[in-house]
Formats: structure tokens, C-alpha cells, sequence
């Protein structure tokens, strides 16, 4: 499996336009083939940085993903909702592997 992981620089005084864009979606990227994690805000400390997560079974997978994607009409509508109200400054996507051992490790611990 690997990880998608996308920091967003945002525009801290739109970041209700960006929640409705997260939620958007959670719709769209599982149906095109996508395990979404999830996304998250900036709650406390820098106003201005958020994340999404989302799990591939490979870089194949990914790539498959990204044509679907492409020709998911909400998909384009939400891309275009994003660069119609400039909300993201920046974007910058890593891909990264877990280490089996330690991936939720004590979530389930009482």
C-alpha cells in the first residue's frame, strides 16, 4: 500500500470554501478507486495548512485513479471550484509506504 499524502497551502480566510471541497471529495475518490483517509483542517497553531491522505494499493493503482478521475465530471467540477475561488495557494503531493509494525499501533489499547 502506499499513501498519498497532499499539504495544501490555503488562503486562511477561506477555509470554509476548502471544508466544502474535502467533503466534495469524500464522494468522488472513492468512487474512481481511492481509499480515502481522510482530510484535515488547521485547528490550532498555523492557520494556513491542510492535509488530505489517500491509500493506493500501488503507484499503478494511483495512476489508474488519476484517469478516472479525470473523467469524473464532479471530480472536474470540484477542480474547477477550487481554481474559481483560489482557496489552494499551493499544493505538493509525497508518496509514501507505513511500516506494517507500526501503523495504529495502541488504537484499540484500553
Amino acid at each position: 500500500m502506499i499513501t498519498c499524502f497532499i499539504e495544501y497551502q490555503l488562503d486562511p480566510s477561506k477555509l470554509a470554501l476548502f471544508e466544502q471541497y474535502a467533503r466534495n471529495w469524500g464522494e468522488i475518490i472513492p468512487r474512481c478507486g481511492g481509499e480515502l483517509v481522510g482530510y484535515f483542517l488547521p485547528h490550532e497553531g498555523t492557520n494556513f495548512v491542510a492535509y488530505g491522505l489517500i491509500n493506493f494499493a500501488s503507484l499503478a493503482e494511483y495512476e489508474a485513479y488519476r484517469v478516472r478521475l479525470k473523467a469524473d465530471q464532479q471530480g472536474r467540477d470540484n477542480f474547477n471550484f477550487a481554481l474559481k475561488e483560489r482557496f489552494i495557494l499551493q499544493e505538493k503531493r509525497s508518496f509514501l509506504s507505513c511500516v506494517p509494525q507500526t501503523f495504529l499501533q495502541g488504537v484499540n489499547a484500553q
